[in-house]
């Protein structure tokens, strides 16, 4: 029986042709991602591990101002090490904040165009829609093809998985900002890119820096799915503890996704939050009122002469 509408077809030819035109341009963007991954891949192995773990534990202080945190932090990393999972977890690291960075950096400025622009927001909300209900799966076809089989893949499409957190969530903020204030902010004569800098962003900011948890959070979930197209991290020993039928590799591997998966979630949250001075303030004391000489003498007690 023949296909009564046929969407196959087309989009295979679509891919075939950008595979043939745009191959320069692909290889353009698949050597800067993996100048970036590779950096950032370098900066977070050639320390010793203790150092790296110390300095999680003290960016996660200085995301909390709080002990419970850091000593998460540490104990978590501690673990990772003592699992031998330390330059897989690095690797994963690398690829989710490489894609993070890029999602967030495409996402946010998305995001407030579509809050200043009726129409880029009625044109985007689809495209939103599609993005968010594609399986995860569907990203990988096209990007193997783009890019061959290895990291890259893996990087793109968990870059376009975590993508619409970052543009609902920062419209959102932003849509939410009072009207009042930015009227306000307009009479006194403030441009409109100022009104964005100095007013809507800062009270945006909880919103965006929600959309930017999130979209952590989902690149760290396609993790796993990247390792099967041959990206190296903590997604290949879970995949490799999966095809081997070894249940301990790929719980180990599991456990080193949750634990860094919990350190990336509640340090933006930290972040999202605002500060508290550690030092309080003291109130000046307001001088006690001076008593005229006739009230300040002691009364006579009763029965005194």
């Amino acid at each position: 029986m023949s296909k009564l509408l046929d969407l196959g077809s087309p989009v295979t030819a679509a891919v075939d042709w950008l595979t043939v035109n745009l191959a320069g341009f692909f290889e353009v963007i698949a050597s800067v991602m993996l100048a970036l991954v590779n950096a950032l891949l370098f900066v977070l192995t050639a320390p010793h591990p203790l150092v790296l773990v110390a300095a999680f534990a003290g960016i996660a202080w200085w995301a909390s101002r709080r002990w419970g945190l850091p000593t998460y932090t540490a104990l978590a990393f501690l673990v990772i090490l003592a699992l031998d999972l330390w330059t897989p977890a690095m690797q994963s690291l690398a690829v989710v904040l490489v894609a993070s960075a890029i999602a967030v950096a495409i996402g946010v400025p998305l995001g407030v165009w579509a809050a200043r622009s009726r129409r880029v927001s009625v044109a985007v909300r689809p495209v939103l829609d599609l993005m968010q209900t594609l399986p995860v799966f569907v990203y990988l076809i096209p990007t193997v093809f783009f890019f061959g089989i290895g990291v890259m893949p893996g990087i793109v499409a968990t870059m376009l998985f975590a993508l619409p957190p970052a543009v609902r969530l920062t419209e959102l903020g932003i849509r939410q900002v009072d009207a009042e204030v930015v009227e306000a902010a307009e009479a006194f004569g403030t441009k409109p890119w100022q009104v964005l800098r100095e007013v809507q962003l800062p009270l945006a900011l909880p919103s965006i820096m929600a959309g930017v948890n999130q979209v952590i959070m989902l690149s760290l979930s396609m993790v796993v799915i990247a390792g099967m197209v041959g990206a190296d991290g903590l997604g290949s020993v879970v995949v490799q503890g999966i095809s081997q039928l070894d249940v301990g590799a790929g719980f180990e591997g599991g456990v080193a996704v949750v634990l860094v998966a919990i350190f990336l979630d509640r340090t933006t949250n930290a972040l999202a939050r605002p500060k508290r001075s550690r030092r309080r303030r003291k109130r000046p004391v307001a001088p006690e009122p001076a008593v005229p000489a006739s009230e300040s003498r002691p009364t006579a007690a009763a029965g005194t002469p």
